[in-house]
């Protein structure tokens, strides 16, 4: 019975993931596992000092600016690595899911603790955690991205000055109306990530909740002439109009949490998942999809689609008949479809420090996209600026 139930929930997906096996690990790091890659004894005193801090935010909140040299300690001259990012509202359990693909070791050296969660304390408060851009790097060389929530009040509170206006410099310096300035923080980091990130797991809340899908619309529409990390050479900061084939498109994965029982039957999986095919069926996160999948028609295949996972509510600990699998195993088994994913690669071979370098460069053509300066400016006009 327990085995049908799993099948179950993840049916909609396995289309999706019939791949070779990965060459990265599928087990979580033991205690009694040594580092699986060595680093120089400056880097390994400079992970000391870092680890200390319990924390590697790479985005400042107050300048708005990245900057990836506290990073460049944790990370290696391997070449064999992938990049997660995760992206959502408050509350949905972004960071939980992380966790769980980090798989923090407290007796690994130069290991950061795990990315912090929502106690109940800040759930009360309508506080968030996380902050800018926290990374951590896991022994199996996964570099994973946490980003602070999108559509979040408590950040919209503490960027608004008494006058309405923001106080963080989102646009070319310019200080907007804060409103529009936390609008534009989603977008800009959606952008970012869909061009570092090998996967980006896209996390909502309930079947209701599609916030998170328009904002990845838009992050389409507006992710061009931002080039392959991989091909920015060293020394440059911004790129001439690149190739569009050589633009460099995150595997989106949509994730959905915090479900009822019933909404985790066959047929609803099966429903959902059509309507995200439907509502993606013309962007480049199917078309390209469809291209590497030789599919001829994206609207109606559901194996052009993104991969869409389904995680039910958390349960407290001991409860029993619960008629689908528990949360903990769910997450267990999204982390291993995630690590089996067969995720486009970048254009050529590079570094994890290059990455980290190249990352922070395209940071920068981000905030200066003339194609998302053009629709920002659109957004200025109160009845055009309003999220559905």
């Amino acid at each position: 019975m327990a085995a049908k139930s799993t099948d179950r929930h993840f049916a909609s997906s396995s289309s999706s993931f019939s791949t070779p096996a990965p060459k990265i690990l599928l087990a979580k790091p033991s205690p009694s596992s040594p580092s699986s890659f060595s680093v120089s004894k400056d880097d390994s005193s400079s992970r000391s000092r870092s680890s200390s801090l319990g924390s590697l935010n790479l985005l400042s909140v107050d300048s708005w600016e990245l900057n990836t040299d506290r990073a460049l300690p944790f990370l290696s001259d391997n070449t064999d690595f992938t990049v997660i990012g995760i992206i959502g509202p408050p509350g949905v359990g972004k960071s939980t899911i992380i966790n769980e693909l980090y798989g923090f070791d407290g007796n690994s050296p130069g290991m950061l603790p795990s990315f912090a969660t929502q106690t109940e304390e800040t759930k009360a408060m309508a506080r968030h955690r996380t902050n800018g851009i926290e990374m951590r790097v896991s022994a199996e060389r996964l570099i994973l991205l946490d980003t602070q929530p999108i559509f979040s009040s408590s950040i919209l509170a503490e960027m608004m000055k008494s006058d309405g206006s923001s106080s963080i410099p989102i646009v070319d310096g310019d200080y907007v109306p804060a409103v529009l300035a936390h609008e534009i923080m989603g977008i800009q980091l959606g952008v970012f990530l869909s061009s570092i990130c090998h996967v980006l797991l896209v996390v909502s809340e309930g079947i209701h909740d599609i916030s998170s899908w328009h904002l990845m619309s838009t992050v389409d529409l507006l992710k061009h002439n931002i080039p392959d990390p991989s091909l920015l050479s060293s020394g440059n900061t911004q790129s001439t109009a690149p190739i569009l084939d050589n633009e460099f498109l995150s595997m989106p994965i949509f994730v959905h949490t915090k479900l009822q029982q019933h909404q985790l039957s066959s047929s609803s999986v099966n429903a959902f998942r059509k309507t995200l095919s439907q509502y993606f069926a013309h962007s480049s996160f199917c078309t390209k999809r469809k291209s590497s999948n030789s599919v001829k028609d994206s609207v109606t295949s559901l194996d052009s689609a993104p991969p869409l996972f389904m995680l039910p509510l958390d349960v407290v600990a001991g409860s029993s008949n619960l008629g689908y699998e528990s949360f903990s195993l769910a997450l267990e088994r999204l982390r291993d479809k995630i690590l089996s994913l067969q995720h486009q690669s970048f254009e050529r071979t590079i570094s994890e420090r290059e990455w980290a370098r190249n990352a922070s460069k395209i940071w920068a053509i981000v905030k200066k996209s003339p194609t998302m300066a053009e629709f920002f400016k659109t957004l200025k006009y109160p009845r055009i600026f309003k999220r559905s």
